[in-house]
């Protein structure tokens, strides 16, 4: 098998390619082996979503659900026990990902429950408990960004647990989940443990931007408003990304923890599949490429980009001073950026609720049918 020539472009241009999926029938059919094989895949991220998606097709979990239910165990501890070892059969599919890449990639991520979103203790307690659970090296906790995440994230780093850092719209709020991360390696190396086996991502949201942005230009509705549509999303990103070349790559933080072995955290661009069928349907690979960064695609994405992408080196460096134009455009037709931040965040949160909700009522019928 020979690797995807676009992806693996990709891929030497510094993106690693994650696929924002997962299932049963993806692991035991040889499917994610495959990706790896022929598709630059060298990490996986999961969510809610995601994971009410697989439970919700086929019969692929019906066994050990039933065995389960044969148990005893509630609709907690059977979706903790169902998607904890759907996560960590992956991280032993990409175990040699891991290895080759000195621990950069390989990575899967599995969430918190996200109705723990704005509750820091119970947050950590549930990262602590699902790194243990799943016991591989190469697992990512991801915690959602919001103001009780936030500390929540430095505490989990302290533990010694890698985290990937998720919902994140704002640079504002970016810079503080980079804050978290160094606080959190601070913490980490204080009590003694390996700074060189801490990993974090910090996810940043992309498509979703757009959505709202365009939505509220197309409500406007003047020339100047229209002429925006579709560019806040980019913008943003390149934003971030001059963030992170701030914190790690000029800033005097840290190089102390990078003597101390310490790894910078990545910006991941997730949510990168696109909404709008007027845009490319790759713009949000081709357009976000640059050294040290992650793209987590949805398959559909990554089949597109496979097929007729292209990798446009030059859509990110430099460009920040071209983004803030951006922006400033933006508040200049009455375009509330925080507003459309919190809106966002706050949605992100609620969806991923929805699902995990729908993922509950959907184990429970599944449990009451095995009891007979």
């Amino acid at each position: 098998m020979t690797q995807n020539a676009k992806l693996a472009e990709l891929s030497e241009a510094g993106v690693s390619v994650w696929l924002d999926d997962l299932s049963r029938e993806l692991i035991s059919s040889g499917g994610l082996k495959e990706l790896v094989a022929t598709k630059s895949v060298v990490g996986v991220t999961t969510n809610p979503s995601i994971f009410q998606a697989a439970l919700s097709k086929g019969t692929a979990y019906d066994e050990q659900v039933n065995e389960l239910a044969a148990r005893g165990a509630d609709v907690d501890a059977t979706i903790r026990t169902v998607t904890t070892d759907d996560v960590r059969n992956a991280c032993d599919v990409l175990a040699p990902v891991f290895e080759e890449s000195d621990g950069v990639d390989g990575r899967v991520s599995i969430e918190v429950d996200p109705r723990l979103a704005h509750e820091t203790d119970a947050t950590v307690a549930q990262a602590v408990e699902l790194w243990k659970i799943v016991d591989r090296p190469n697992l990512l906790i991801k915690i959602p960004a919001t103001k009780a995440g936030l500390p929540a994230i430095t505490r989990t780093l302290a533990e010694g647990i890698s985290v990937n850092v998720t919902l994140i719209f704002s640079v504002e709020r970016y810079k503080e989940v980079m804050d978290a991360y160094l606080d959190g390696l601070d913490a980490a190396a204080a009590a003694g443990h390996d700074l060189s086996t801490i990993h974090s991502v910090a996810s940043f949201f992309v498509s979703r931007v757009d959505t709202e942005v365009d939505k509220r230009l197309d409500a406007i509705g003047t020339p100047d408003a229209t002429e925006l549509k579709g560019k806040a999303a980019l913008a943003n990103a390149r934003l971030a990304y001059q963030a992170y070349q701030e914190v790690f790559e000029v800033e005097s933080r840290f190089p102390d923890l990078l003597a101390q072995g310490a790894r910078p955290q990545r910006a991941l661009w997730a949510s990168t599949g696109v909404k709008n069928p007027d845009y490319p349907d790759t713009l949000y690979v081709s357009e976000l490429v640059a050294p040290n960064t992650v793209n987590t695609m949805p398959g559909k994405t990554m089949d597109a980009f496979a097929d007729h992408g292209w990798v446009n080196t030059g859509s990110i460096v430099g460009l920040a001073n071209e983004s803030q134009e951006v922006f400033d455009s933006l508040a200049a037709v009455g375009i509330d950026v925080a507003d459309v931040f919190k809106v966002l965040e706050d949605e992100g949160v609620e969806k991923f609720e929805v699902s995990w909700n729908e993922l509950l009522d959907a184990t429970a019928e599944q449990l009451t049918a095995a009891k007979g």
